[in-house]
């Protein structure tokens, strides 16, 4: 019994889309939100690395540098900290700078510009100025790239009052998040799992936002609470439908969406409910933001809890390159069902015919 990743991205049981939608998949849904903010506000401009050439960042800036002109969309020098510092003095002059990296790893060499300057200009200001800036960067694995090439660091960037973090898992929500980071007056990094690219569901036309800081409770359960972000969320859809099938579990799977800033009560509500809890966070477990999560739970919700919140992430170690190892090296649904399987005295869940890190099979890559 295997399963595609639509079929669990299918994830709205209460769906918030009232209007009309059509089908996109999770790159042309963040193209389409920079088509329509740049379109709506002539003074988006986006630039990095690539994002002209024919990859196009995964297709996720196709036909915006023909729609708008290489004065709005343009190539940059391989310089990660000047061209940061290049948006930082795009923002405070009155543009909207859309910053995109191909790989989040390489933000640490902007860090200075991240951590030092668009972190605290609007507070150090008085609020006299604005940093409206977008930092859009590729997370994810693919074909064994290894340890330069494999982080997240959403726990870094959220760790600096003034950044706004969001990982988007769906279509809709990519479009909607990044939107809204569009329109946001401070600096926003938005990390997209290069495994979701592909991924189609129903989008909302036209314009559209998500506000920032909202959880989404994506399939609601009654057994226990598993709060997870960016392909984390899929991997818990899929463990969930498991759970139910072989085990008659049921799971409720709160995707985070918003890093930085964060509305933990549908959290609380959800765990006060289940009274147990699972965190699997698409980075390392040690000082990650699964252990922020996992702490705000225990505080906020010891009464309820029945047992330890567990934690699962990246192993404690660099990413290897080999396909086995990196299969170690990576959560996955399995490790998910196992956790459930203790936290509820389950004995062990007959996963015979289930197919884990399928995607593998199917990832293009940027070429």
């Amino acid at each position: 019994m295997s399963t595609s990743v639509e079929s669990e991205l299918k994830y709205f049981e209460e769906s918030p889309l009232t209007t009309s939608a059509k089908k996109l998949s999770y790159k042309e849904a963040l193209a389409e939100a920079c088509t329509i903010e740049m379109q709506r506000d002539p003074s988006v401009v986006l630039y990095g690395l690539d994002v002209t050439d024919h990859k196009r960042i995964f297709g996720t800036t196709d036909g915006l540098v023909e729609k708008f002109g290489t004065d709005r969309v343009f190539h940059t020098p391989l310089s990660e900290d000047a061209m940061t510092g290049a948006g930082l003095g795009m923002a405070l002059n009155g543009l909207r700078p859309i910053h995109v990296h191909i790989r989040a790893d390489f933000l640490l060499l902007g860090m200075n510009q991240i951590a030092n300057m668009l972190s605290t200009y609007r507070y150090m200001s008085g609020g006299q100025f604005k940093v409206p800036m977008v930092i859009r960067a590729v997370i994810g694995r693919g074909w064994g790239q290894g340890a330069q090439h494999s982080k997240s660091l959403q726990s870094i960037f959220a760790h600096f009052p003034g950044i706004k973090v969001v990982m988007p898992t769906t279509p809709a929500d990519a479009k909607g998040l990044l939107a809204s980071a569009i329109r946001d007056d401070n600096p926003v990094i938005c990390l997209e799992h290069r495994w979701l690219f592909d991924a189609v569901d129903d989008v909302p036309q036209g314009e559209y936002t998500v506000p920032i800081g909202e959880p989404a409770i994506i399939r609601k359960g009654s057994d226990i609470s598993i709060v997870t972000t960016s392909w984390m969320t899929v991997e818990a859809l899929t463990a969930a439908r498991i759970l139910e099938e072989r085990a008659g579990v049921s799971c409720e799977v709160i995707d985070v969406r918003s890093i930085a800033p964060l509305n933990m009560n549908p959290i609380f509500e959800s765990v006060a409910k289940t009274g147990k809890a699972i965190v699997a966070d698409n980075d390392w477990v040690y000082c990650g933001f699964g252990s922020e999560l996992a702490a705000s739970i225990m505080e906020n919700c010891w009464d309820a809890l029945k047992k330890p919140v567990k934690r699962i992430g990246f192993a404690p170690s660099p990413c290897p390159a080999t396909r086995p190892l990196e299969n170690n090296f990576y959560p996955n649904a399995a490790q998910i069902i196992n956790q459930v399987a203790s936290c509820l005295d389950l004995g062990p869940v007959d996963l015979t015919g289930e197919e884990f890190y399928s995607w593998t099979k199917r990832f293009k890559g940027p070429f």
